[in-house]
C-alpha cells in the first residue's frame, strides 16, 4: 500500500511500524507534525512537554525504563535541551531513544540558522539524514537499530523542505507491540557522577570507535559511479537537488552524516577527477574531507545561508547565473506576515505601541507586532528572553528606567521558559511590568494544547495552570487580568503599573481567533458607515486585515461627501474577514465604526 506523504507524517508513521510506543515533544516549526501524527496511532503514548528540555528527560526516562522512545523539536529547542542532550551520551539507554532535529535553512520560522549537525559531533552522538519522505519513514526504523545495538541515542536529522514536502510512501504493517519496560538499577551506568562519569567518558569514545566501522557498511551510505569526471558528496535534501541539477555525475550519497565513513570517502575520491561537497549551511562535511588530505571543493563556491535548489548548485557550479530566479515584468508589493482579524494581541499591543516603554518581546504570533502600524515591540532574542531582559535593562539603566521597561511573553512560552525567569525579578527585586499574552493555545505553530490549556495532546482533560495565582505564589504582590479587547481597561492596567514600583503581572487574557471554540455564528462583525467617515485614518493603525482604504474615485455610485479639505477616501472593512472584536469602533473618534445589523 502506497500513500502521499510529508516527510514528517512518514517520521511518525515509520515510528508507528517499528514499534515506539513513547513520543515526547515541545511544538516548533519545521518538527510540530511528526508529534501530532503518531500520537493519533493506537497504542502509543505521546505528550507535549512544557519545553525541549524537559521533553528529552522524559524520553530518556522512558529508555531507561526500556521503551522505545522519541525526542521531538526543531533546530532551537536543541540548545534548551543541550544539558540532557550531552550526558545520555554517557549513560546510554536501555530501551531506544530517537531525538528528532528538525533544522530550519533559510529561517521560514526561526529566529536563526543553525546547523544542528554540529551537535552530533559535539556530543557525539550518531546523526542520519534523510532525502525524502519515504527514506524519512525507512531512516526512524534505522535510527532506533543503531540505537539499540550501540546503547546510544541517536539523532535524526530533517530539514524544512524534507519535512513538509511530500512523497510517495510504502506502508507496512506495524510490528506487534511488546511490553518490554522494566525498572532498571544499574548506578554505574546512569548516575553521573564524576568518579562514574569518568568511566562512562571512555565507553563513549569505544562505542565511537565501533560506529566509525558501522558507518562504513551502513546500507544508505552508497557510491553512485557515473561520469569520473566530477563527484559529488553530499546527504539529506541536497542530494535531491544536486541529481536534478546534473544528473550524470559521480554521488557519494551519505545517510549517516556522523561519523563519516571514511574510507567510503577515500575510495570515491580515488575514482573521480573533481570532487564537490553540496551541502546547506555550515562546511561540516567538507571540513572534515578536507582534514583527511583530500582535494575538495565545497564554500568557497556554495552559499554559506538559506535553503539550496537546483537552481542555485547549477549556478554555483558552472559559474553563472543558471537556475537564476525569473525576473518577472511586474513588481509584487510584499506582503508581510500580520496578526489574524480578531486577534487579542492587537489590541494589546496598539496600547503599548503608544507608551514610552521600551517593550521587550519574546517567540510567538505576538512578535509581528514590532513591525508598523502597531511597532508595539522593540526587542527579541529566544523562547522565554523576554523576561530576563527586561530585568536585565531595569538593573542597568536604575532610576532612568524606571517606569520604562515592558517584558511581553506569550502563554506557551511563559510555561516554557519564562516562569524561572519571573521568580528571578520578584527575587532580585525587579523594577519592571511582565505581561504574559494568555490567548489559551500555542497559537504560532498551530494551535497546541498546553499545562494552562485543561488538556493534553492525546485530549484527556487535566489540571489548567492559573497564571493569576503562581504570580502571586512567586511573590508578586500586583497582578492583574485583563481583556485585551477592551482598550481603555488595558490602557488604564498598563499605566497604573508603569507608575508604580514593580515588579508587576498583567495577564492578557483572550482567547486565539482561530480556536474553534469560538463558533462562527458568535461572530458579528463591523462596517464603517461612509457618511460618518472622516478618513482620520486612525484605524489603519491598527494594521488589521480585514480593514482597507478606498479613495473617494475608487467608491463608484456611492456619494459621500468630504468632512475635511485633505479627506481623500474612507475607510472600508471587509465582512468576510472581520471577527467583530470591536477594537476598531473603540479607536474611532467619530463613532462611523458599528455592528452590522
Amino acid at each position: 500500500m502506497k500513500a502521499l506523504m510529508s516527510g514528517n507524517e512518514a517520521i511518525a508513521r515509520g515510528a508507528y511500524e517499528y514499534g515506539v510506543t513513547f513520543a515526547s515533544a515541545y511544538p516548533g516549526t519545521p518538527s510540530t507534525e511528526i508529534t501530532e501524527e503518531f500520537s493519533k496511532y493506537d497504542g502509543v503514548y505521546a505528550e507535549w512537554s512544557p519545553n525541549e528540555k524537559v521533553a528529552l528527560e522524559v524520553s530518556i526516562g522512558a529508555a531507561i525504563a526500556g521503551a522505545k522512545a522519541m525526542a521531538v523539536m526543531k533546530h532551537v529547542g536543541v540548545n534548551v535541551a543541550a544539558d540532557p542532550l550531552f550526558t545520555v551520551s554517557y549513560t546510554g539507554t536501555n530501551g531506544g531513544l530517537v531525538i528528532i532535529t528538525a533544522d530550519d535553512p533559510s529561517l521560514h520560522s526561526s529566529q536563526n540558522e543553525q546547523d544542528n549537525r554540529n551537535y552530533a559531533r559535539f556530543a557525539k552522538i550518531p546523526m542520519i539524514e534523510p532525502a525524502d519522505s519515504q527514506e524519512a519513514k525507512d531512516y526512524i526504523k534505522l535510527a532506533f537499530q543503531i540505537s539499540e545495538t550501540f546503547d546510544t541515542p541517536v539523532f535524526l536529522r530533517s530539514t524544512t523542505r524534507v519535512s513538509h514536502s511530500k512523497s510517495v510512501v510504502d506502508l507496512e504493517e506495524p510490528v506487534p507491540r511488546k511490553d518490554t519496560t522494566s525498572i532498571q538499577h544499574n548506578r554505574d551506568k546512569y548516575v553521573m557522577v564524576p568518579a562514574k562519569a569518568r568511566l562512562r567518558r571512555i565507553e563513549v569514545e569505544k562505542r565511537m570507535e565501533k560506529l566509525k566501522e558501522y558507518a562504513e557498511t551502513f546500507p544508505e551510505n552508497r557510491i553512485e559511479l557515473n561520469d569520473a569526471d566530477v563527484g559529488i558528496i553530499t546527504a539529506g535534501m541536497c542530494y535531491n537537488y544536486a541529481k536534478d541539477a546534473f544528473p550524470n555525475y559521480s554521488y557519494l550519497k551519505l545517510g549517516m552524516v556522523n561519523p563519516l565513513p571514511v574510507k567510503m570517502i577515500r575510495e570515491f575520491a580515488s575514482k573521480v577527477k573533481k570532487l564537490y561537497v553540496v551541502e546547506e549551511l555550515d562546511p561540516f562535511i567538507e571540513d572534515q574531507v578536507r582534514a583527511l588530505g583530500i582535494d575538495v571543493v565545497g564554500k568557497a563556491i556554495f552559499p554559506y545561508t538559506n535553503e539550496f535548489d537546483p537552481g542555485v548548485i547549477e549556478a554555483s557550479m558552472t559559474g553563472t547565473s543558471a537556475g537564476a530566479p525569473l525576473e518577472l515584468p511586474l513588481t509584487i508589493p510584499m506582503r508581510p506576515p500580520n496578526l489574524c482579524p480578531g486577534c487579542p494581541h492587537r489590541g494589546l499591543f496598539y496600547v503599548l505601541g503608544r507608551t514610552k516603554a521600551f517593550v521587550s518581546g519574546d517567540i510567538g504570533c505576538y512578535t509581528l507586532s514590532f513591525m508598523k502600524p502597531l511597532e508595539g515591540i522593540d526587542s527579541c532574542v529566544c523562547m522565554g528572553a523576554s523576561i530576563g531582559m527586561a530585568h536585565g535593562m531595569s538593573k542597568a539603566l536604575g532610576e532612568k528606567g524606571k517606569g520604562k521597561i515592558i517584558g511581553v511573553i506569550g502563554d506557551s512560552t511563559f510555561i516554557h521558559s519564562g516562569i524561572t525567569s519571573l521568580l528571578n525579578t520578584v527575587y532580585n527585586r525587579s523594577d519592571v511590568v511582565i505581561v504574559i499574552c494568555d490567548n489559551r493555545t500555542t497559537a504560532m505553530t498551530g494551535m497546541q494544547d498546553h499545562p494552562a490549556t485543561g488538556s493534553t495532546l492525546q485530549k484527556q482533560k487535566t489540571k489548567e495552570l492559573d497564571f493569576a495565582a503562581l504570580g502571586k505564589a512567586l511573590g508578586i504582590d500586583s497582578v492583574h487580568v485583563v481583556n485585551p479587547l477592551n482598550l481603555e481597561a488595558m490602557k488604564a492596567v498598563v499605566k497604573e503599573e508603569l507608575s508604580q514600583d514593580g515588579p508587576s503581572l498583567v495577564i492578557s487574557q483572550a482567547p486565539c481567533a482561530l480556536l474553534r471554540s469560538r463558533q462562527i455564528d458568535e461572530i458579528i462583525p463591523l462596517a464603517v458607515d461612509p457618511h460618518i467617515c472622516t478618513g482620520c485614518k486612525v484605524c489603519l493603525r491598527l494594521g488589521c486585515p480585514a480593514i482597507s482604504w478606498k479613495r473617494f474615485e475608487d467608491l463608484g455610485d456611492l456619494k459621500v461627501e468630504k468632512k475635511t479639505k485633505k479627506q481623500d477616501g474612507i475607510a472600508v472593512i471587509d465582512a468576510s474577514l472581520c471577527n467583530g472584536c470591536t477594537v476598531c469602533s473603540q479607536v474611532c473618534n467619530f463613532g462611523s465604526i458599528k455592528e452590522v445589523q
